[in-house]
């Protein structure tokens, strides 16, 4: 029988090997996914969000602490970068026509970022939020990990930023398609160009789900938001406090 000493031990050596975190997020990845196909790639079952929720319910029932399960999902966080890089390949492929439509994207491109988050920011205003909340969520659309820098620049609440950029992944994500299709829109890169502008990582994931053509301009309008409103954001929002 096992003494209650080698179960403690046997139990934190569980909760702290990076082989856990690693584990957990692939099997609950795997899950979700299985999950999605099986019911016909409902966009409200989308993986990324099914599988947040499975690892934050096994996190709170085995008491791992989200330090300890990053050990080894940093791993998968490392790999996010190259899968990034992987988007070039598709935009490759799109080349002749991403030329072609160089003008209406980059018209589009600052529409986005000046109505996306002046209308947050109105909206949050109206709502009785306060100058900080309104701040956070100006770079909502963009990629969450550029969204935080953002925010930490201009004075934003860090977390709450990472918190708002995630939910508008994951609404755009779920709801994005929907409007598409009640919108009668059917050009794929159409619907790529605007699911990257406001949806970002989470949009264009869910945009490959759709077409590789989707999914190659989603992330083309991902990594232009992400620059356009690391660079213009602070400026714009400067250059509004002084009028």
């Amino acid at each position: 029988m096992i003494s209650t000493d080698k179960l403690d031990a046997i139990t934190t050596l569980i909760h702290t090997s990076p082989l856990t975190g690693l584990l957990i997020t692939l099997f609950a990845y795997a899950g979700a996914m299985a999950l999605f196909k099986r019911c016909g790639g409902n966009p409200l079952l989308n993986p990324v969000i099914i599988s947040v929720i499975i690892i934050v319910t096994i996190l709170l029932l085995t008491g791992i602490s989200y330090e300890d399960y990053f050990n080894g999902g940093k791993l998968v966080h490392f790999l996010l970068g190259p899968a990034v890089v992987a988007l070039a390949i598709p935009l490759y492929q799109q080349l002749h026509r991403i030329k072609k439509l160089m003008i209406p994207i980059t018209i589009t491109l600052f529409c986005s970022i000046f109505i996306g988050a002046f209308s947050a920011i109105y909206l949050v205003d109206w709502l009785g939020g306060s100058l900080l909340t309104q701040i956070s969520i100006a770079p909502k659309s963009t990629t969450t990990p550029v969204a935080m820098g953002i925010s930490e620049n201009i004075g934003g609440i860090v977390s709450l930023t990472a918190g708002l950029a995630t939910a508008t992944g994951v609404i755009g994500a779920i709801f994005g398609t929907k409007v598409f299709s009640l919108m009668g829109i059917k050009d794929d890169s159409i619907k790529g160009i605007a699911m990257g502008l406001t949806s970002h990582g989470i949009g264009t994931a869910r945009a490959f789900q759709v077409s590789n053509t989707m999914g190659a301009f989603s992330g083309l309008a991902m990594a232009l938001t992400a620059c356009a409103t690391a660079i213009f954001l602070p400026v714009i929002l400067t250059w509004f406090n002084h009028i």
